[in-house]
């Protein structure tokens, strides 16, 4: 009896010569991996004597540039930049992966309840997302996180915000143009109810693109992040943050001092191009016409 391989489904299998957008997502796979390992492991990292306690600025020299002691050199304050650097991608993560988690939280269920039953409830939620993503998103969250104060849940919460209406207007456009089909119509004549017909016939029909949305926000959330620490509203300052580091190396520019600036607007700059290469990549894996485009082309 001869055994046949299980195959993977067609949009999961990477082809054997990857065009351009394919081979710039797997650049974007191995430098978002690469920040994920050090945020993961930046504690292990301290545990072993490798990293310096990122908070901690005695007895060291200030403002000393980079050296085989201090790889990234040391900031005003007297802390290593490279030890600050590298617990910055794990404030970073755990913000942006908390915030757009929240946003896609509320924004999928409101946008599949919107579009699937329609009516008024469709215009006030409609008429409420739009005049979210009318406002600027660095300005909301800003003023958001006044609001709220300080601390992880809090600026997660104030980012989350201005995500919400891209997740609804995304997934009520499925909605509405997939509760046509005909197995939608054969569910409700067969007496399904409102949950049933959302849960089990919908809900994996219209959220083909929400992993890429995912994915671009993370890389947009970064920066909203960053502009909350250079602007004092983001965490708390005893955390480390790419964005507190930059307001804090500002005032050392004029003075010569460039390490405490470059490496964590360095770091920043790396992770928001992964993730962003990473969610160009998997436009093109989830959607079909992109991919016939692409083969057309070959």
């Amino acid at each position: 009896m001869s055994m046949t391989k299980r195959q993977m489904p067609s949009f999961l299998r990477f082809p054997k010569n990857p065009n351009l957008s394919q081979r710039l997502m797997l650049i974007g796979i191995a430098i978002t991996l690469f920040f994920i390992f050090l945020a993961f492991f930046a504690p292990v990292f301290q545990a072993w004597g490798w990293l310096q306690d990122p908070t901690k600025t005695t007895p060291n020299p200030v403002s000393d540039p980079p050296s085989g002691q201090f790889w990234f050199g040391t900031s005003i304050l007297g802390q290593d930049v490279f030890s600050r650097t590298i617990f910055g991608a794990q404030a970073a993560l755990q913000v942006v992966i908390l915030a757009t988690a929240l946003s896609m939280v509320v924004g999928v269920p409101l946008g599949m309840v919107s579009g699937y039953l329609g009516g008024r409830l469709d215009k006030i939620l409609l008429f409420i997302m739009d005049s979210i993503y009318t406002l600027p998103g660095l300005l909301l969250s800003a003023t958001l996180a006044f609001m709220v104060g300080r601390g992880i849940l809090n600026a997660a919460i104030a980012i989350s915000i201005a995500y919400i209406p891209q997740y609804y207007r995304v997934v009520r456009n499925h909605t509405v143009s997939v509760k046509t089909e005909v197995f939608i119509e054969a569910a409700q004549a067969m007496g399904a109810s409102t949950w049933i017909v959302l849960s089990r016939y919908l809900f994996f029909n219209v959220i083909q693109s929400v992993p890429v949305l995912f994915t671009l926000n993370c890389a947009d959330a970064i920066l909203v992040l960053g502009g909350l620490g250079f602007l004092g509203l983001g965490l708390p300052e005893q955390v480390p943050e790419w964005g507190h580091d930059l307001q804090l190396a500002l005032s050392g520019l004029s003075l010569g001092i460039w390490w405490t600036t470059l490496f964590p607007g360095l770091a920043m700059t790396l992770m928001v191009v992964g993730l962003s290469l990473l969610g160009e990549g998997l436009n093109e894996f989830v959607n079909p016409r992109l991919r016939r485009q692409n083969s057309i082309r070959k």
